[in-house]
């Protein structure tokens, strides 16, 4: 047991230090240039997807409205219709520059895929942190013969900004990710509120087995290498007990949509 009194909660992703565990999920309807910008002034973080409709419209707001307003029998033709926009690269760099301009820290979010494809871009972006999400991550992937590859390895040691990876649940696959060059590692298959890996994948492990499992690979890796390697808690979390679970778990942060 501990006092409240001298308990701490600050941490660190990189070389940056965060006064409040908690990270704004990647979502499109959770952040956007001002939420981000906000919730890095009070100490916290907001991540930015860089697929969503910030990056494939001048103007997302009315986007977004559109979504808000529209019932549930067309609301799936609607996002089809929405995404088939292409991203455009001016304006990935547009929403990072707008970000760092209003004083933010810029952290954007990718799939492997927009890894691969935008790698270049977001390095030179100015972008503070960038996030590798896909619903399971590992450091092999296999794709098409002759297409690119995503080597971990090579983007945690070559972007040039720290690389938050996930998401994983197990010992091996946390410590594997570590040892790839990870700055974060996300946790979470499964718990999630809108998450329906377990229904269509058949995959998803408990979020406080997952936690404590991916926070004992840190403490090895920690002792292997001298590096201490943040662990974010992604789904499941509902309350503000929620949160304190996942940090008595071994949770370093927790990275909330709702």
């Amino acid at each position: 047991t501990v006092d409240p009194e001298i308990t701490k909660t600050n941490w660190k992703l990189g070389g940056i230090e965060r006064d409040i565990p908690i990270i704004a999920s990647a979502m499109d309807g959770v952040v956007d240039v001002n939420m981000a910008i906000a919730l890095s002034k009070i100490g916290a973080l907001g991540v930015l997807n860089l697929e969503g409709v910030q990056t494939r419209y001048e103007d997302p707001e009315t986007v977004l409205t559109k979504i808000r307003s529209t019932g549930n029998e067309e609301f799936v033709p609607l996002m089809q219709e929405i995404y088939k926009q292409p991203i455009r690269e001016e304006l990935i760099l547009k929403r990072i520059k707008e970000i760092r301009e209003g004083g933010g820290i810029a952290a954007v979010s990718g799939t492997p895929l927009a890894a691969i494809k935008y790698r270049d871009l977001i390095k030179d972006s100015g972008s503070d942190v960038f996030f590798l999400q896909a619903t399971v991550v590992s450091t092999e992937h296999l794709g098409k013969d002759g297409s690119p590859k995503l080597d971990l390895y090579d983007l945690c040691e070559n972007i040039g900004i720290p690389v938050a990876v996930g998401n994983c649940v197990t010992y091996e696959v946390s410590l594997k990710l570590m040892r790839a060059g990870a700055a974060a590692v996300m946790v979470g298959i499964g718990p999630g509120a809108a998450c329906t890996s377990r229904g269509v994948l058949g995959v998803g492990i408990p979020q406080a087995t997952a936690i404590s499992d991916c926070a004992a690979a840190r403490d090895d890796f920690q002792k292997e290498s001298g590096k201490y390697v943040p662990i974010i808690a992604d789904g499941g979390i509902i309350t503000g007990g929620d949160i304190c679970k996942c940090i008595a778990c071994g949770a370093d942060s927790v990275m909330i949509g709702s």
